[in-house]
């Protein structure tokens, strides 16, 4: 319990690092859109629980949470290319970091239908906040083509360590809930 109280508390005194939507010039090409989702707290925590989610859900949701993250990402870039923003964007991805914690640290699973439509709409938030900052070029859509991989390749890490972790699934449960406390330092920030 110390540790989670510790990394709550560096997550609320680093802006820097749990805020990862700034615009500006890192929204070019590939490598910096693959390496986004990697850098911001905000998106690693979010895109490895989706994973998790998804494996504990099993079967089927095992491919299908993560893909309708990933889909959802999509709707919610293009939306923010066209520069339609989301309402409280901030405030929706740390709660998503809030309740993807809860239900990873919970270790209940939940049915495809309910995990998918949960991740669905976060990761509408997810992907509007990158959408705002891509700018309309080809060095825009490479970015795109970026963190849409890093955010694949993050659902993947946290499927497998579901499996890799299976002997010690309080592991898994204490990262769910440190990643619902930085979601709450976020939020706390947001407002």
């Amino acid at each position: 319990m110390a540790r989670l109280g510790i990394l709550s508390a560096l997550a609320a005194l680093t802006p820097s690092l749990a805020f990862a939507h700034s615009g500006g010039a890192h929204v070019h090409g590939f490598f910096a859109g693959l390496e986004h989702p990697l850098f911001g707290m905000d998106h690693l925590l979010a895109m490895v629980a989706v994973g998790i989610i998804g494996a504990r859900a099993g079967g089927r949701s095992i491919v299908h949470v993560p893909l309708f993250f990933v889909s959802a990402m999509v709707a919610g870039a293009i939306l923010g290319m066209a520069g339609i923003g989301l309402p409280s964007l901030e405030t929706g991805i740390a709660l998503s970091l809030v309740v993807f914690g809860a239900v990873v640290g919970l270790a209940r699973p939940l049915p495809l239908a309910a995990a998918a439509a949960l991740t669905a709409l976060f990761g509408l938030f997810h992907g509007n906040a990158h959408g705002l900052e891509i700018p309309e070029s080809a060095g825009g859509i490479a970015y795109a083509a970026g963190f849409m991989l890093a955010t694949s390749m993050l659902h993947a890490i946290g499927v497998l360590s579901v499996f890799k972790l299976a002997r010690w699934p309080m592991t898994v449960r204490t990262a769910g809930f440190a990643t619902s406390l930085v979601g709450m330092a976020m939020a706390a920030q947001a407002f």
